[in-house]
């Protein structure tokens, strides 16, 4: 087994330690406490390097001086929310409310986050001597200064927390990394606005954050807008982007997007989201009259197409959409979603669909695919597609990470993404089909498919290399002894079964 990273190791320590916390506590609430002391430790490591090296110069006073702080985009801290002040209350019955009040603090100096940090750490719920320990274990390990900022410690610990809270039974919020850079590197949001109206934990920003770092760009040509429906959740994500210094634009409060969009009239260059699968009685009756089912009013029983709908409404004339979604989509044929999507393809708006490997997701195992939608296949710097959508088919790339859940690599994403932008003419790469994987279909073949648009229907099986006779022979020696040793150990077994039963009076 290979050995794990030093970060990863440190992330299974503050697990461990975090763990012993929860107690009688509900998840929700447990998992705000845990986040929130992550949220709190990176706040206190970038100011107090900043205020060292203020007091180096030769100004020290400025040290105290916001203007210095607010200039580098670091957040103001009172003297009481500083890490140091936390740390030498650790050991004391008074930690929790002198911890409530350093959120309570930092919230009245950054309107940004005003109402958003967690204050429950008084809590009776709370064992002060377990919050103490974490406490003392965070103090040793830091998220923020520099070095720590350069290797993404904070992303790959707060990653590492989200993942385990999603796999603990609470993973509404939290989509995969490696689904969302599939997305991002499709979409390529460089410079725009940006939108994911069920933005989870803020991941889709984040991701595209740091896309457009990597090419670089300046993430402040990229503006951010999201709506989330979970209060809970909706706080987790303004605190993740906070400490990525990503100013965003999530609505004043948290609220259910379909039936109360918090950004109405806005429009989008680009939209990335990840909705619930398969909602049921999602108030269709509510929203009859809405000038969103440009493509036909979805039904009740399923709101994906309600998704669909509401985002390409939000889009700007050239914008883009990635839109994870459960397999079902793609062939349903209810009256109402099978003309959704008829309308949709005849009016050029699929550019693409992506099937996904199982076993993507931490909270459920359902299959998805990525729809990859365009307001205008034929938008200038592009080839024009109208009347094509492009099919590829995933489902053996990424490698398992455990026994239960499977990642992409950077090889398989850059497949994925470079295989996309030769069909839309942006890389000026020759766009070819591949057996097996990805083929650009015609709107008339789709439609004599009944307008499904699963992968595999279109891909085709990719050719297999074969055997020769030697291999054969080896492989099939191979099998027919694994069976023998089956069957061997199957015998076993029955004998020790009868030997029991006649040791208890059944049986010959």
């Amino acid at each position: 087994m290979p050995a794990k990273s030093n970060e990863l190791k440190i992330e299974d320590k503050l697990w461990e330690a975090c763990d012993k916390l929860r107690g009688s506590m509900d998840q929700s609430t447990y998992r705000n406490v845990v986040l929130g002391l992550i949220f709190l430790k990176y706040v206190s490591d970038t100011f107090e390097e900043r205020h060292a090296e203020l007091e180096a110069t030769e100004y020290p006073e400025d040290a105290e001086d916001r203007d210095f702080y607010d200039a580098e985009n670091i957040f103001w801290l009172p003297e009481n929310a500083r890490w140091s002040i936390i740390a030498a209350a650790a050991k004391t019955p008074d930690v929790g409310t002198i911890i409530d009040a350093a959120m309570t603090s930092i919230e009245n100096e950054n309107d940004s986050i005003k109402g958003v940090l967690p204050k429950n750490y008084a809590s009776d719920d709370l064992s002060k001597e377990r919050l103490g320990e974490v406490i003392d274990l965070f103090t040793d390990v830091r998220v923020g200064d520099e070095e720590s900022r350069k290797n993404d410690v904070l992303g790959r610990v707060y990653e590492f927390f989200l993942r385990k809270f999603a796999t603990n039974g609470d993973g509404e919020f939290y989509t995969p990394r490696s689904i969302v850079r599939t997305l991002v590197d499709m979409i390529q949001p460089f410079s725009g606005k940006i939108y994911d109206p069920c933005c989870g934990s803020g991941g889709m920003f984040v991701q595209s954050e740091e896309f457009v770092s990597e090419h670089q760009g300046n993430i402040l040509d990229l503006s951010v807008y999201g709506q989330e429906w979970n209060p809970t959740t909706w706080r987790l994500a303004k605190m993740n982007l906070a400490i990525h210094g990503i100013d965003n634009n999530l609505g004043p409060h948290n609220a259910n997007t379909l039936l109360d969009d918090q950004h109405r009239g806005e429009r989008f260059d680009y939209a990335l989201a990840n909705p619930p699968f398969n909602v049921k009685d999602w108030g269709a009756d509510k929203v009859t009259d809405d000038a969103r089912w440009k493509w036909g009013m979805p039904g009740n029983s399923n709101a994906n197409y309600a998704w669909i709908e509401h985002i390409l409404s939000k889009l700007a004339p050239d914008g883009k959409a990635g839109i994870v979604l459960a397999n079902g989509a793609l062939s349903t044929s209810s009256k109402d979603e099978l003309a959704i999507r008829k309308a949709l393809l005849e009016d050029h708006k699929v550019d693409a669909i992506v099937a996904m490997p199982t076993q993507m997701f931490y909270s459920v195992s359902i299959p998805v695919a990525v729809w990859i939608f365009d307001m205008d296949q034929a938008s200038e710097g592009e080839r024009d597609r109208t009347g094509e959508t492009l099919f590829i088919d995933a489902r053996e790339l990424g490698k398992m990470t455990d026994r239960t859940h499977r990642e992409f690599t950077r090889e398989d994403i850059d497949k994925i993404a470079s295989v996309y932008h030769a069909y839309n003419g942006t890389s000026g790469e020759i766009y070819k089909d591949v057996l097996g994987f990805c083929k650009a279909v015609q709107l008339k073949e789709i439609k004599t498919n009944d307008y499904v648009l699963t992968p595999g229907r279109y891909v085709g099986l990719a050719h297999q290399e074969q055997m020769s006779d030697e291999d054969y022979d080896v492989e099939m020696n191979k099998i027919s002894a694994d069976l023998q040793d089956q069957f061997k150990q199957g015998n076993i077994l029955q004998q020790r079964i009868l030997k029991n039963l006649r040791g208890i009076g059944y049986g010959k």
